[in-house]
This record gives C-alpha cells, structure tokens and sequence, in this order.
C-alpha cells in the first residue's frame, strides 16, 4: 500500500479566499483560551469564528440602518422631481384643458411614474 500525502485543501483556495480564512481565522485567536479548552478543538475554532462574523454581520447592518433612511429621502426627493418633470413635459405635449384630458394626463403620468 501507497501512502499519498494528503493535500491541503486550502491550497485549491483563490487568493482573496486564502487571505479571507486567514482573516476570520485570526480575529478567532480572542476566544483561545475557549476553543483550546474544548473537546474538539477545530470544532471549536470554527464556532468561534461564526461568532465573530456574526458581530460583523451585526456591526454592517448597523451602519446600513444609519446610511438607510438618507439615501430613502434622496430617492424620495428623486421621485418628486421625476414627476414634476413627466408632468410638465406631459402638459407641454398634450396641453390638458378639459377635466378628462386632464385626468387622462393625471393616468399617464402615474403610469408613466412605474417605468
């Protein structure tokens, strides 16, 4: 019987996801004195490490909450010019006088607002 040395599958990795696990795996040396204590080490270590990408997740989803609301006012002051806009460029078009032109050009423009 042959004996193979066994690859290590981390040297089938990209680049990038070689350096990833080494991040995630160094911001775990925080918990070692928990993940050495344990009965399986590795499984350990891991479960460290989902705690700290857990805080990350947490930490981003913060800061998006903060960045949320502005960006939802832009895009609503965004949606308020594009309507003036259609409206005018609509009445500049059409030139509504009576009441069922103008709600026509009212129809065209809310539907013209979902593009």
């Amino acid at each position: 019987m042959v004996l193979r040395k066994r690859e290590d599958w981390k040297e089938f990795l990209s680049d990038d996801a070689k350096k990833t696990l080494a991040d995630v795996f160094d911001s775990t040396k925080k918990h070692r004195g928990a993940y050495l204590g344990a009965g399986d080490v590795k499984v350990a270590q891991l479960w460290c490490a989902f705690v700290e990408l857990k805080k990350e997740v947490e930490e981003l989803k913060k800061v998006l909450g903060k960045v949320q609301e502005p960006l939802r006012a832009i895009v609503s002051i965004g949606d308020a010019e594009k309507k003036k806009t259609i409206e005018r460029v609509i009445a500049e078009i059409i030139k509504p006088t009576d009441e069922p032109t103008q709600e026509a050009t009212k129809k065209l423009v809310e539907s013209l607002m979902k593009f």
